[in-house]
C-alpha cells in the first residue's frame, strides 16, 4: 500500500509540465514609498521634526530658568 502511495505521488510530479512565462516587457521601477512618501518628502519631514524638537527644547530650558535671557 505505501509503495503504491509512493509511486502515485512520484508520477503526479512527473506529469506535470512547467509552465514557461513570456518575455515580460521591462517594468518601470515605482519609486520606494514609506509612509506614502518619497524620500525627498521625508527629508523635509524629518527637518521640520528637528526644527520643533530644538524650539521646544529651548522654551522647556528657558521655562526652567537654566537659560537666562537678558532683557
Amino acid at each position: 500500500m505505501l509503495d503504491d502511495l509512493r509511486n502515485s505521488a512520484r508520477d503526479s510530479y512527473e506529469e506535470e509540465v512547467p509552465v514557461q512565462r513570456k518575455a515580460a516587457k521591462p517594468v518601470r521601477e515605482e519609486p520606494k514609498l514609506i509612509f506614502g512618501m518619497t524620500a525627498p518628502q521625508r527629508f523635509i519631514v524629518s527637518v521640520f521634526v528637528l526644527l520643533m524638537v530644538i524650539i521646544l527644547g529651548l522654551f522647556v530650558l528657558i521655562m526652567f530658568g537654566k537659560i537666562v535671557i537678558p532683557l
